[in-house]
């Protein structure tokens, strides 16, 4: 795990690989993904780096590659995937894979390029087959046709009528419009006759089925017959040659289909030969998808190296973690050993004022909870991680919303369900967006569906139904009955209940007022223990960073200006619950009131009596105390950053021996750690204005952030409760409007109504409670840690560690 609560101790290192073996070592670097490789070639163009060539090679091996898994894809054949990890191949290889590569897309061009040709010939020889069969239809059918006047013989003196006609194939759906515009065109002065061709045809070009009918068209005269053939060439209609004879009709549809059967033969071991080539492609496309993207990713990283001027080295500079240090020397050492050079790589640490990326170490528990921290921003390098504290504090605060034992179970289930099938959840690799980002946080969905059972224990609430497992607090003559329950009247309430809400509460007329009551306190009381403890958390960052006047003038009066506030708020609530018994409830001040006189320094009010004696003094203290924390915070270390500048500046300017003294850090500077700082500080100090005038306006905008914050961040904290009691009240909904209509029926027929009801109360309460209801509860939750909790110690504006690794390329994420 690293260290769980800071981001790993980034170095700066300086990388001397010689030539022979750089191929090699970068690829074992790859390999175990701790190392991230800095651009040292940032204004020299792509295409002029020097491993270019190298790169495009690759891609368009890619190409090759992917126009192959096209092919196999399209042929609906299954790419083989064994989980095998190849090895990098070397670059001699690289001519090997090329032409092998080469040799398989030519191949399968030729099959596609034959296959397509053999389709087309198959198509026309079809379309001419329907053609001639359709043709002697019409015919016949027109000589057999009494009403037919088209082929009567002519008057004797007059000229003998020859008619000509043209036979071809169209689109079905272009048959009207083809026909209306002979019809305009020719004035209709032709006759068409057409009928579909029952079974789709294949487009040779496409693959796609696609539907035609055959006409025949009778003219007389050479115009009618050009302007007949423009008509079939705008409609892209395929004419053929069809004899007049019946005789030679029939012969040529003899010798049609025998070539068709010839023709089908051909197809057929065309079709099996391309599936054997791509059958066997298909057991190895992956396996070569990742050797030639590794060989890519490898070349890529090289070209962001420098190369030294005798040409034998080259020089990179890596960020990577101190504690792995010792894994990135083995994998230099391995990598320097397979190529075959005897001269050892080199690695040092640099010292630099840069800052380093941010890396946070995670396993497949915490990486959900990480990257829920990571949305709102990468953090400040080595500043406090917030994960390890939201892994509880984020599915608690969810299950304050969404308190119920039923609901939590079901949830529990699920979760449980993807953990221990994550394995085989895994292999399966499921495309689908929504559940691979369901599977992702299914950890954090498994603690909200725990931390929902144990908040449904405390509600006691299960489907909006109470558990009666104890026995009642209160006296058994009231269970039955509409009531409104008062613990004031005597031999009513008899103690309380051991765990949670006692169960009568469900049926009480007055449920509301006390959840009400009891909910809204204890928001109040989590959101302020919550905030406290992120400002406590900024404590670690200031002792870290070595920042004593933020602890001074930024935490201190932080905790103090809170804690005198609502803190104080805190202490009251729990005050009020121990002092009042049920009989003196009823003359309690309102703690609202209360809160609002204090800020108001009026404690004349005869209608909110004091909790306790010396309550005004003690109100007045806090509040005379918080009002002091403001100038502190916005003026007091203004001043002293500015006394700090003014001193650093002077000192700056005396010169002992012609050597200047080092400035001291500024404090933009005082972040930087500790083995990064530089011997000498050399570096013109900056004006007054530049560092005075940004410094007071930040300052002032963090303290009046800070305390309108601390107000609306507690109201913001009313949301457990909002959110806590609309969740009981549409799960009480969803009980009494359909669950009650399938209880409520008797006999056979109320058996079939419970079994329909139970279903669609099922699916409502998985679509609604569940689905609905849970992803408001987390966006909620989610806010509740991104704005209110976090920005009390945490930055996040760092810059995220991006290692060079292969492990993306092995998932099967290709994308470049």
């Amino acid at each position: 795990m690293g260290e769980l609560f800071r981001s790993e101790e980034m170095t700066l290192a300086q990388l001397f690989l010689q030539s022979e073996a750089a191929y090699c070592c970068v690829s074992e670097l790859g390999e175990i993904g701790m190392v991230q490789f800095r651009d040292l070639n940032p204004d020299v163009n792509v295409f002029q780096r020097k491993f270019v060539n190298e790169v495009r090679r690759c891609e368009e091996m890619d190409r090759k590659l992917r126009f192959v898994e096209k092919e196999i894809k399209k042929a609906n054949i299954p790419i083989v995937d064994t989980g095998e990890n190849p090895e990098v191949p070397f670059p001699r290889d690289m001519i090997d894979l090329e032409a092998t590569f080469e040799k398989l897309e030519n191949e399968m061009k030729e099959i596609n390029t034959n296959q397509e040709a053999l389709k087309k010939n198959f198509l026309e020889l079809t379309e001419l087959k329907h053609i001639l069969r359709r043709t002697q239809q019409f015919l016949m059918n027109l000589l057999e046709d009494p009403n037919s006047t088209l082929l009567e013989p002519m008057e004797v003196n007059r000229a003998p009528l020859r008619l000509g006609f043209v036979a071809g194939v169209i689109g079905r759906e272009r048959i009207p419009t083809f026909e209306r515009m002979l019809w305009r065109v020719c004035r209709g002065n032709v006759f068409l006759r057409q009928a579909d061709i029952e079974d789709p045809l294949e487009d040779p070009t496409s693959g796609d089925q696609v539907h035609k009918s055959v006409f025949i068209i009778f003219f007389q005269g050479d115009q009618l017959k050009n302007r007949v053939k423009k008509i079939c060439e705008g409609f892209r209609a395929t004419l053929y040659p069809c004899p007049e004879s019946p005789q030679e009709r029939k012969e040529m549809l003899a010798g049609v289909n025998a070539r068709i059967d010839d023709l089908q033969m051909v197809l057929n071991q065309t079709e099996d030969h391309r599936q054997r080539v791509l059958q066997a492609a298909a057991k190895t496309v992956r396996v070569w998808f990742i050797k030639v993207r590794k060989m890519k990713a490898i070349y890529h990283t090289l070209n962001l190296c420098n190369i030294d001027v005798t040409q034998k080295c080259l020089i990179a500079e890596i960020w990577c973690p101190v504690s792995d240090m010792d894994s990135i020397q083995f994998a230099l050492r391995r990598g320097t050993e397979k190529s075959g050079s005897t001269v050892p790589s080199i690695l040092n640490r640099m010292q630099t004022r840069q800052t380093p990326p941010t890396f946070n170490k995670t396993n497949k528990f915490t990486s959900g909870f990480q990257n829920i921290v990571d949305a709102y921003g990468i953090g400040n390098y080595r500043e406090i991680n917030p994960a390890p504290y939201t892994i509880i504090t984020f599915p608690f605060l969810f299950a304050v919303m969404f308190g119920d034992l039923g609901h939590g179970v079901l949830m529990t289930c699920a979760a449980l369900y993807l953990v221990l099938r994550e394995s085989r959840l895994i292999a399966q690799k499921n495309d689908n967006e929504m559940f691979s980002m369901v599977f992702a946080g299914r950890y954090i969905i498994l603690l909200m569906g725990i931390f929902s059972i144990y908040t449904g224990i405390i509600y006691n609430d299960c489907f909006s139904k109470s558990l009666n497992l104890f026995g009642s607090g209160w006296s058994s003559e009231l269970i039955y009955r509409v009531l409104q329950l008062d613990p004031a009247v005597d031999g009513v309430f008899k103690g309380p209940y051991p765990i949670g809400i006692d169960p009568i509460w469900n049926i009480a007329t007055n449920k509301l007022t006390f959840l009400n009551s009891f909910k809204m306190k204890m928001s109040v009381i989590l959101g302020v223990i919550h905030m406290l403890f992120g400002v406590a958390l900024s404590l670690f960052n200031h002792l870290y960073f070595q920042k004593p006047l933020n602890i001074y003038f930024g935490f201190i009066p932080e905790i103090v200006f809170m804690s005198c506030l609502f803190g104080y708020l805190v202490i009251i609530i729990f005050y009020k619950w121990v002092s009042y018994t049920a009989r003196t409830s009823r003359d309690a001040p309102s703690l609202l009131i209360a809160f609002i006189n204090m800020f108001l320094f009026n404690y004349g009010d005869p209608t909110n009596k004091p909790l306790y004696t010396g309550q005004s003094v003690v109100q007045s203290f806090l509040v005379i105390i918080a009002l002091a924390c403001v100038p502190v915070m916005l003026v007091v270390k203004t001043l002293v950053l500015r006394r700090q500048h003014m001193w650093r500046r002077q000192l700056g300017t005396q010169n002992f021996g012609g050597i200047r003294v080092g400035n001291g850090p500024t404090e933009d500077e005082a972040g930087i750690i500790e083995h990064d700082q530089l011997a000498q500080q050399t570096e013109e100090e900056p004006e007054e204005e530049e560092v005075e005038y940004p410094t007071a306006v930040h300052q002032a905008i963090h303290t009046i952030e800070y305390c309108l914050g601390c107000i609306s961040n507690t109201a913001s904290y009313l949301r457990l409760w909002a959110l806590s009691l609309a969740h009981a009240q549409l799960s009480e909904v969803l009980w009494t409007m359909v669950m009650h209509i399938g209880l409520s029926s008797k006999g056979f027929f109320g058996f079939l109504m419970l079994t329909i009801v139970f279903f669609f109360f099922a699916v409502l309460t998985v679509a609604i409670l569940l689905i609905m209801e849970g992803l408001s509860a987390f966006l909620h939750a989610l806010r509740l840690h991104w704005v209110e909790f976090q920005n009390k110690f945490y930055t996040g504006q760092g810059f995220k560690f991006l290692p060079f690794t292969f492990e993306s390329i092995l998932e099967g994420r290709f994308d470049e």
